[in-house]
């Protein structure tokens, strides 16, 4: 099964989206900032990455750099209303990383996450 690391500042945000990709079958382990994140994608591997960019103590992009140095493997998605900040190559997003500007539709997530897990 794969696992989920979503990072979501938006406390509603982040309940709703854990439980629509556990709905999907996913395992999903969810933190309300970077720092916290990071620190659980230190102690165990995760599939994906889930993470919003603007976020207090550790941004999205800090947090997906930090993951992808140890775990080069790890699959990253933004989810964001600033897709302009993500998609600037100065920020050194992760290579082959996508992003989804918010708002969207969870069936669009949901499927999102399914091509990139079956890539």
């Amino acid at each position: 099964m794969s696992r989920i690391l979503l990072a979501e500042d938006d406390n509603d945000m982040r309940l709703f989206l854990a439980k629509a990709l556990e709905r999907a079958g996913y395992d999903v382990v969810s933190f309300d900032n970077g720092r916290s994140a990071y620190e659980r994608i230190c102690e165990e591997p995760f599939t994906l990455l889930l993470t919003d960019i603007v976020m207090p103590e550790m941004d999205g992009i800090e947090l997906a750099r930090k993951a992808t140095q140890l775990d080069p493997d790890l699959k990253v998605m933004f989810i964001t209303g600033f897709a302009a900040v993500a998609l600037n190559p100065d920020s050194k997003t992760p290579k082959d990383s996508k992003v989804l500007s918010k708002p969207f539709h969870l069936r669009d997530l949901v499927q999102e996450v399914e091509r990139m897990l079956v890539a």
